[in-house]
């Protein structure tokens, strides 16, 4: 799909399939043009011109592009970048429905061209790299958008056409790396793919620690959850430097399978188990495009690559293993693995990391989607400032994230009889905090830290406009914008 910004009479534009929004000047251009008909359609199918409504008609050679979709938009003012998103990739979904290659949007001046953009390019988001070649042949594709705009807003248009790309770009690569078979996306895959971000570009850099080096470390918990597969575990540290005194630091879980382990999920809920290391995924997502948006920061970025499998050699519940900062944890229930390798990501973060502020993302717990649904993160942080910047580079990203208490008087429920704690509360309630005051035990004192909990959006279970089913990519627009502000 390729994009570029126009300031051509809309009436005179080809396509085959034209975009004009209800209400505009150019949807009554058009209008006018084609002899009234867009308005007496309209009228006759009772359009109504709520956000993402859509009506499309030919043109039967009024005007020279071959189909006029009228979109709803309701009161723009009160239209968040998700609305804008979500409007921009019902457009898409529409245009391939009736295979328009080419398409124009008409773009009031109140809307953002890297709204657009990135709801175009995530809405018609395919992943057909394992079906046969006839449906890969089968699947339409629009190859051209141009965004129609006025003279004083031509730069923007291409300012927000080229991050808009950018970003959306970023995203479907994670979504590209959630979506592959656990068979092919594995600790290794994902550190091969970690060396190849940082190739060619002089200010990225990638350390990868295979078994040996993370014993020398000291990450027993890492190594204690990797011990029932035969697939060897991975530490992945990727650096940026955006010349800059500051520092942020991205962790990432990366559980490539999730089987449960000795505590053996069902087998309906380890179906999609393969979304375990989407935190790891957002993190790449954003390091792939870092060369080309140059935040002025330094960002690290650690991963903790591994999977859970139930093999001879796997840690039992009622094991201890020592994380990197040398507390112990035991281990009651294997299925709450993700808290136990960032134990240890953290407390390397902690050492060997000098970050002004750490962010780490997790699918780590269901109860965090019973709390706040599958289309909401929880965000847990002490840090009134960094929860402040967190929610508004979600909110301008068209992400969605909900603060969440650290409950201080929940930590009694950590509490081992034979280690410093455990990795299941003693309560069946509040699961989710509990799973963020875990890993506050281990993320280091005196620097600003936020817990994203993003089991719930990190994986669309069903089709959605914005977000086809599969792998979602969250994260990582809002990371990125938080990075460039």
């Amino acid at each position: 799909m390729k994009f570029q910004a126009k300031v051509t009479d809309v009436t005179k534009i080809e396509a085959d399939l034209l975009a004009v929004f209800a209400g505009s000047e150019d949807a009554k251009k058009v209008d006018t043009a084609m002899g009234g008909m867009l308005s007496e359609v309209a009228g006759a199918e009772d359009f109504e011109a709520k956000p993402g409504n859509l009506l499309l008609i030919h043109t039967h050679g009024k005007i020279p592009a071959k189909r006029v979709l009228l979109v709803g938009l309701g009161k723009i003012p009160e239209l968040t970048a998700t609305d804008l998103q979500t409007i921009a990739a019902k457009i898409g979904r529409k245009a391939k429905e009736v295979a328009a290659k080419t398409i124009a949007v008409s773009l009031p001046k109140e809307l953002q061209a890297q709204a657009v953009v990135e709801g175009l390019m995530l809405g018609t988001y395919t992943f057909f790299k394992h079906k046969s070649e006839e449906t890969q042949r089968q699947e339409k594709h629009i190859e051209e958008v141009v965004l129609l705009t006025t003279p004083p807003r031509l730069n923007a248009v291409v300012a927000g056409i080229s991050r808009g790309e950018t970003v959306s770009q970023a995203v479907n690569f994670a979504r590209d790396l959630v979506n592959e078979p656990p068979s092919f996306t594995t600790p290794t895959h994902l550190a091969d793919v970690s060396k190849k971000l940082v190739k060619g570009h002089a200010t990225m850099s990638c350390e990868v620690f295979g078994p040996q080096e993370m014993k020398k470390l000291g990450m027993e918990a890492i190594l204690g959850i990797a011990r029932g597969s035969e697939e060897e575990p991975r530490f992945i540290k990727l650096s940026y430097k955006g010349g800059s005194s500051k520092t942020v630091c991205l962790v990432g879980k990366g559980i490539t399978f999730d089987t449960g382990g000795l505590s053996l999920k069902d087998s309906k809920n380890m179906e999609t188990m393969k979304l375990d290391m989407a935190g790891a995924a957002a993190i790449l997502g954003v390091f792939s495009v870092l060369p080309i948006l140059k935040p002025n920061i330094n960002v690290v970025g650690l991963i903790a690559a591994t999977e859970n499998m139930p093999g001879p050699k796997a840690v039992k519940p009622g094991d201890v293993v020592r994380a990197m900062n040398g507390k112990t944890i035991e281990i009651l229930n294997t299925d709450a693995e993700g808290r136990v390798v960032l134990a240890d990501a953290l407390s390397y973060a902690g050492v060997n990391v000098k970050a002004n502020a750490i962010v780490d993302l997790a699918t780590l717990t269901g109860a965090c989607m019973v709390a706040l649904g599958e289309e909401i993160a929880g965000m847990f942080t002490d840090d009134e400032t960094l929860a402040k910047d967190l929610k508004r580079s979600a909110a301008q990203s068209g992400e969605n994230i909900w603060a969440m208490p650290l409950a201080r008087e929940y930590k009694e429920f950590l509490k081992s009889d034979v280690a410093d704690v455990k990795n299941i509360s003693g309560s069946k309630y509040g699961g989710a905090i509990n799973g963020a005051l875990f890993l506050q035990e281990f993320a280091p004192k005196g620097i600003p830290w936020a817990h994203l909990d993003i089991a719930g959006p990190a994986y669309a279970e069903k089709d959605t406009a914005l977000t086809p089913k599969g792998g979602t990519g969250f994260g990582v627009r809002m990371l990125l914008q938080w990075l460039l502000q």
